[in-house]
């Protein structure tokens, strides 16, 4: 299904069948001398229509460094091909470079082990399990913001705790879904995609995971990929004008399994500082990373609301899945733009490390999230772990 929807009021405009890039515009937080209808139609393509030149470019520059190759890698060809107006062939991957004019000779066959830099299977990562009378603590907030007139934002949060014999891991699962539509499509994807997903994974992992043996225990990342297709499959089904980001974390012991799609956030604050653990599907992202735009003139791009991946707009859809190990005494932060936009890392970690508990940390950035304009909903979810 190839259109572009104008996810803001009541309705939405489809682009001809013929034109393959399907592009998402979320209602824009921006100034008022942004339309506040997103974008154009117009004004998208004429953004999307100079990537291949500017990908053509970043493949050339890869001749002499494989570090600018790897960008057009980030990508998956799905999302390639909805940022593209023609042929959905960005960058070429088969070729070392855009400069290469010669076929190398073949070389003789080499094994796994022979190969420097080879990839060998490692152990699955275990997780550790909760020290007596030491668990995470949480703090939730949703706050509708100060401009709009309902919240498009949906949170999920839930905690376990089984102190037995078993010595089974501390389990949590945390879901901010952003919802994009008209005044009630955007909410009702939010919430059907939280809801869906803790379904979903409380069927398929929590209650297996009390009841089933060790290695009976089902893949958590491949659980948490297959709930979030789903909660697209049901948004596609149930709202079809709606959309919504969606960012999940399953948190089980130290680790930390992240599942996400579209601009939502998950960060990893600790002693080190603050990390952006995932990367936004967005059409400014797609630039920043091809140093056509810096972070400033990002902040401020009237196409910065545009996404090329959310639930709801493709019957099939890429996921990210990360899996991370939390230090002791980090925090793992779950958000919505409507925070991100208005604070920058500097003051998230300010906030959340001047605050008493998860809670007062969650309270603390809503309110100066509102206090700095409160453009768009504002939600957030910090896990605190142990130390």
């Amino acid at each position: 299904m190839n259109f572009l929807r104008r996810l803001f009021g009541q309705s939405s405009t489809s682009i001809p069948a013929e034109k393959p890039p399907e592009v998402v515009t979320k209602p824009a937080p921006a100034t008022p001398s942004v339309n506040a209808n997103g974008a154009a139609a117009s004004d998208i393509t004429a953004v999307i229509s100079i990537l291949p030149a500017v990908e053509a470019k970043a493949a050339a520059a890869a001749s002499t460094s494989t570090s600018s190759s790897a960008v057009g890698a980030s990508l998956p060809p799905k999302a390639l091909e909805v940022m593209t107006e023609s042929a959905p062939t960005l960058m070429t991957s088969s070729t070392n470079g855009a400069n290469s004019s010669a076929t190398p000779p073949p070389e003789p066959p080499m094994d796994d082990s022979m190969m420097p830099g080879a990839t060998r299977q490692l152990p699955p990562i275990e997780p550790y399990a909760s020290k007596p009378g030491k668990h995470i603590i949480f703090g939730v907030n949703s706050d509708i913001g100060v401009v709009r007139t309902n919240n498009q934002d949906a949170i999920y949060a839930m905690y376990s705790v089984n102190l037995s014999v078993d010595s089974a891991p501390d389990f949590g699962l945390f879901v901010v879904a952003d919802g994009m539509g008209g005044h009630h499509d955007g909410e009702k994807a939010s919430a059907l995609t939280t809801r869906i997903i803790a379904k979903y994974i409380n069927e398929e992992f929590f209650l297996k995971l009390l009841y089933s043996q060790d290695d009976d225990s089902p893949i958590i990342s491949e659980v948490l990929n297959d709930a979030v297709l789903k909660a697209n499959q049901m948004v596609g089904e149930k709202v079809p004008e709606g959309g919504t980001t969606c960012t999940a974390a399953i948190i089980l012991g130290d680790l930390a399994y992240i599942a996400h799609v579209g601009d939502s956030r998950a960060y990893l604050i600790s002693v080190d500082g603050i990390e952006q653990i995932t990367r936004d599907h967005s059409l400014v992202q797609r630039l920043i990373e091809l140093d056509q735009l810096t972070q400033e003139e990002a902040a401020n791009h009237p196409q910065r609301n545009v996404l090329y991946r959310a639930l709801g707009q493709n019957e099939s859809i890429d996921v990210d899945t990360i899996t991370r190990r939390l230090p002791p005494g980090a925090y793992l932060m779950l958000c919505s733009d409507g925070l991100w936009n208005h604070l920058s890392e500097a003051q998230i970690i300010q906030l959340v490390r001047a605050a008493k508990s998860p809670q007062e940390a969650c309270d603390s950035l809503v309110a100066k999230a509102n206090e700095r304009g409160g453009l768009d909903n504002i939600s957030v979810i910090v896990v605190q772990i142990p130390g």
